[in-house]
């Protein structure tokens, strides 16, 4: 049960909060979708619509797909060039955040919407994952800690959960843009 569903209950009494419950559930779109999925397909839609504009002003090619995964929407540009990923990726993030704030003007709420651009991030997600295994056996080897070069938070992320699933611990140190992941070895 949400949490809006509970100070309802909260709130009323036992009779009037099961028809509050009941009312809320008729009110969950069609399909068996639950409002907050169909609520990130809904910013999945206007982050491609968004998208697809800016590519035809831009006049690149690419085909959208959208899906979500994870508690997020995501948005897929497939495309056969890397200008829309520029430089460590750099054109994708900035495309990432106007896909975001396009999401965020339409609906009024922040999104944590993911794009990708020709595969790149599961391309990059593989090498971090190859890139924090290493780092993990040095550690194990030396039991001194390593200290990776400057990552995005999603890169971040993929190294955290990555040297958690070896059994050891890391953390991130720094200011972005410079922010970057340290293994430590086990205590």
């Amino acid at each position: 049960m949400s949490e809006e569903q509970n100070d309802v209950i909260d709130a009323v009494s036992d009779d009037e909060a099961v028809e509050a419950v009941d009312a809320d559930a008729e009110a969950a779109p069609e399909g068996g979708r639950s409002k907050k999925e169909a609520a990130l397909e809904n910013e999945g839609e206007i982050a491609a619509d968004y998208l697809e504009e800016l590519l035809d002003i831009a006049d690149l090619d690419g085909d959208i797909d959208t899906y979500t995964e994870g508690g997020r929407a995501h948005v897929s540009i497939l495309t056969e060039g890397d200008v829309l990923v520029g430089k460590d990726g750099e054109v994708l993030e900035a495309l990432q955040e106007l896909a975001r704030l396009a999401v965020m003007t339409e609906t009024g709420h922040r999104s944590r919407l993911m794009l990708d651009v020709g595969g790149h991030r599961d391309k990059r997600r593989k090498v971090l994952q190859d890139l924090a295994r290493d780092a993990v056996d040095e550690v194990k080897d030396s039991g001194e800690p390593v200290r990776l070069a400057p990552m995005n938070p999603f890169e971040r992320k993929i190294v955290h959960d990555s040297v958690a699933a070896a059994g050891l611990i890391s953390e991130s140190e720094g200011e972005e843009p410079h922010r970057r992941v340290v293994v430590l070895p086990k205590d």
